[in-house]
C-alpha cells in the first residue's frame, strides 16, 4: 500500500478538502501524512481559551482530534504563519508562509517526503481553489517539493467541481435558500475551483461521511465555516461531501470515476 502525503495550509483544510480519501486510504492499509504549511493564528478565536492558552495551541489540538478521527499516522509542521488573506498585512509579515522563499518552504517539504519515502503527494490546484495566498503557496510547493524530493512522488491536487458547485447553487436556489455563485471572482479574482473538463477523479468517499464530519466537529474553534458546513441537513451535506476532486498533473484530459491513490 502507498505512503501518501496531504500537504495542506490551514489546520482544518483537511477536514473540509480530503479528509474522505484520508480516511478510505488509512482503511485500505495506506500510510496517511498530514503537513501543515501554517499554524492557523489568524483562524476565529474563540472565547474559551484557557489561561495561558493561544489560538496556535486550540488549532494544534484541534488537528490532533482530527487526525485522531480520520485515522491519520502522522500530523507535521511546517512552521510557517497564516498569511491571511489577499491583500491583508499579514501577507508579507516575516514568517508567513506566503512570503517564504519557495525553496526554503519546498526543501521543508521536500524533507517529509523523503523521511516517509513518499508514493503520492497531495496539494492543491493552481490557485488554490479559492486564491488564498496560503493556499495559492501549498500548490507552489507541492511541485517544487516533490521535484526536490529524492524519490519524486506522483501528484495530486485537490480542486473544487465548479461545474457542480453551479448545480448546488442552482438547488438551493431552487428551494428558496441563499446561494452561491461560483463564477464569481474569489479571493484573488478568479471564480472557485476548475471546470470538470480540467479534473481527471472524482473520488467516491460517500462511505467516510461520518469520518468527515468528526473531523470537521474537531475543529470547533472555526464556527463560521466549520459551523457552516456541519449545518448543513444530511442530505446537502452527502451531496456536498461524498464526492472529492483531484487533479493529476500530465494526465489526459477528461475526468473519470476511480481512486488514484491505490498502490
Amino acid at each position: 500500500m502507498p505512503t501518501i502525503v496531504f500537504l495542506h495550509a490551514h489546520p482544518d483544510d483537511e477536514a473540509s478538502q480530503t479528509s474522505g480519501a484520508m480516511a478510505r486510504a488509512v482503511s485500505e492499509g495506506s500510510r496517511v501524512v498530514v503537513v501543515y504549511a501554517t499554524n492557523g493564528d489568524h483562524g476565529e478565536s474563540p472565547d474559551d481559551l484557557a489561561e495561558g492558552e493561544s489560538l496556535v495551541d486550540r488549532r494544534r489540538d484541534e488537528a490532533e482530534r482530527s487526525a485522531q478521527a480520520i485515522g491519520t499516522h502522522r500530523i507535521v509542521w511546517l512552521g510557517y504563519a497564516d498569511s491571511g488573506m489577499s491583500g491583508w498585512e499579514q501577507n508579507s509579515h516575516d514568517g508567513a508562509f506566503a512570503s517564504a522563499p519557495l525553496e526554503e518552504a519546498a526543501a521543508r517539504f521536500a524533507a517529509v517526503l523523503d523521511e516517509e519515502d513518499a508514493d503520492i503527494a497531495v496539494g492543491y490546484d493552481w490557485h488554490g481553489g479559492y486564491g488564498h495566498p496560503d493556499h495559492v503557496k501549498v500548490h507552489q510547493v507541492l511541485h517544487r517539493g516533490a521535484e526536490l524530493a529524492a524519490r519524486p512522488p506522483r501528484l495530486l491536487e485537490s480542486t473544487m467541481n465548479r461545474d457542480a458547485m453551479r448545480q448546488f447553487a442552482a438547488a438551493a436556489a431552487a428551494a428558496g435558500q441563499e446561494g452561491f455563485d461560483p463564477d464569481q471572482p474569489m479571493d484573488d479574482g478568479n471564480p472557485l475551483g476548475t471546470p470538470e473538463a480540467e479534473i481527471h477523479w472524482q473520488v467516491d468517499v460517500s462511505d467516510f461521511l461520518g469520518t468527515r464530519r468528526k473531523a470537521l466537529e474537531a475543529h470547533a474553534s472555526q464556527t463560521s465555516d466549520v459551523g457552516m458546513m456541519l449545518g448543513m441537513p444530511d442530505d446537502v451535506f452527502a451531496a456536498f461531501f461524498g464526492r472529492e476532486h483531484y487533479i493529476e498533473p500530465g494526465r489526459e484530459p477528461g475526468m473519470a470515476p476511480g481512486w488514484p491513490f491505490g498502490a
